[in-house]
């Protein structure tokens, strides 16, 4: 009895959708907006050395600087920043 169902409903035509002109341009993408970066969640601002509050969206690491000493900086920055230095 199933067979007979699924060969029943196999056999039945099945109706073609015609898109109007209006549609297609609609769908062209030369017509969409680009969106921008996804928004990030979460995050916490920062007070850097510069004295300047910064929001971050990394962990807080500890890496070498140039001189050889250690500091604290604050990663993904919003911005252009992947490293700001944090006052301590």
């Amino acid at each position: 009895m199933k067979a007979f169902a699924i060969l029943l409903l196999a056999s039945l035509p099945v109706p073609q959708v015609q898109v109007s002109p209006s549609a297609r341009a609609q769908s062209d993408p030369r017509f969409v907006q680009q969106a921008g970066p996804a928004p990030r969640k979460g995050g916490k601002w920062y007070l850097a050395r510069t004295g300047h509050a910064v929001f971050c969206y990394g962990p807080v690491m500890t890496v070498a600087d140039a001189r050889g000493g250690l500091e604290h900086v604050a990663t993904f920055c919003r911005g252009e920043s992947l490293l700001v230095p944090l006052k301590d």
